[in-house]
Parts: structure tokens; sequence; C-alpha cells
């Protein structure tokens, strides 16, 4: 029986200001930065995204929902399926979105504990926040599909 060809995924961290983005490869469940794109008001810089996805032609993209502790949707959650659905639109790739509940203090929490400085930019922030999304897309195998 041939199992299917591993994937690339591009994850994305949805802002009203910033996008942070990762790239990981599911054969190895790693995930990596890949960048920041800016936004204003939640419009993504549309031709940046493009760069981003021709640079690492993914299988898949998985975009961050963010919910309320409880689990409920939150003011932000339409908006990122808003972005979610552009991208498939967009892209003609499957998009799948993923629970990003406390990715940013996550990725505040490995910088103290590696000894790092907290006092790093924004950008730093959502760029590690959509590596931890994306491996916890890769840890639980379940997202919720567009």
């Amino acid at each position: 029986m041939a199992s299917a060809r591993p994937q690339t995924l591009l994850a994305f961290d949805y802002g009203l200001r910033h996008i942070g983005a990762a790239v990981g490869h599911q054969l190895v469940s790693s995930s990596n930065p890949a960048g920041v794109i800016r936004a204003r008001d939640g419009v993504p810089d549309w031709p940046a995204v493009e760069k981003l996805v021709k640079e690492w032609q993914p299988d898949r993209l998985v975009v961050g929902l963010p919910l309320n502790m409880d689990g409920t949707d939150s003011p932000m959650s339409e908006r990122a399926r808003r972005f979610a659905r552009q991208l498939a639109g967009r892209f003609r790739l499957p998009v799948s979105m993923v629970d990003e509940r406390l990715t940013s203090f996550a990725a505040k929490q490995q910088r103290r504990e590696s000894g790092q400085s907290t006092d790093f930019g924004r950008d730093t922030v959502d760029a590690e926040a959509a590596c931890i999304l994306l491996q916890d897309y890769f840890r639980s195998g379940a997202s919720l599909e567009l």
C-alpha cells in the first residue's frame, strides 16, 4: 500500500496589523518562522502572502482560529475565518484552521525559558506563534476544515 506524499504546510497567525507565518514539513513535524506580513485593519499585504506561497509551494495552509478560553468564538474568530476563505480562494489550496489559544503567550514563555530576552518585537512573537500553532496541528492531527 503506497503512502501519501508528505506535505509542506504554511501556517498563519492572523492579526489586524501583523500576520505571523511559519513553514513546516509533515514528514518531520517541524516548523520554522517564515516572517511576518503586514496588515492594515486586518487586510493583509496580499503580494507578500503570494510571495511566501510561491517560495514555499505548500500543499496546505493552516490558519490559527482565535477562540475565547471557554472555546467560544472571540471577536477575531470571524475575521480569521474570512482570511482563511480568502487564502483558499486566491491560492486554490486546502486550508485548515487550528485553535490558537495562548500561542503568543507560549512564544513569550519559550523565550523566557531559553534565557532569551522577553523584550522583543511583535514580529518575533507573531512568527513564533505561527510555529506553535503549526506544531499543534502536527501533534493533534485534528483541525477544523474550511
